[in-house]
C-alpha cells in the first residue's frame, strides 16, 4: 500500500511538472506571435511612410495612363467609323421601310376618317 501511495505521489509530481512545462511553452508561443505582430506592424508602417514607394506607384500610374491613352483614342475612332458604317446601311433600309409603310398608313387613315364620318352622320341623324 505504501508503494502504491509513493507511486501515486511520484506520478502526480511528474504530471504537475509536465503541465508546468506545457504552460511555459504556450506562454513562449504567445510571446513569439506578439513579437511577430509588432515587427510586421512596424515594417508595414515603414513601407507605407516610404516616399520612394509612393513615387514609384505614381510613376507607374502615369506611365500606364500614357500607354493607354493612344489605345483609347484608337478604339474611339474605330467606334465612330463603325457607327458611321451602320448609319449608312440603316438609312436606305429605313427609307425603304417608310416607303412601303406610307401607303398602308394613308389607307388606314382614310378608313378611320370614313368610319368617323359615318359615326358623325349617324349621330346627326339620331338628333
Amino acid at each position: 500500500m505504501k508503494f502504491a501511495l509513493i507511486a501515486a505521489v511520484v506520478l502526480l509530481a511528474l504530471a504537475q511538472g509536465s503541465f508546468a512545462q506545457d504552460a511555459s511553452d504556450i506562454e513562449k508561443l504567445g510571446q513569439y506571435f506578439e513579437d511577430l505582430k509588432n515587427k510586421m506592424t512596424q515594417e508595414l508602417t515603414e513601407i507605407m511612410s516610404n516616399q520612394e514607394l509612393t513615387n514609384q506607384a505614381q510613376t507607374f500610374l502615369v506611365d500606364k495612363k500614357a500607354q493607354l491613352e493612344p489605345l483609347a483614342t484608337q478604339i474611339q475612332e474605330q467606334l465612330r467609323t463603325a457607327a458611321a458604317n451602320v448609319e449608312e446601311q440603316i438609312k436606305p433600309l429605313a427609307a425603304n421601310v417608310q416607303a412601303q409603310m406610307q401607303p398602308m398608313v394613308e389607307n388606314f387613315q382614310r378608313q378611320v376618317e370614313a368610319i368617323f364620318q359615318r359615326l358623325t352622320e349617324q349621330a346627326r341623324a339620331l338628333n
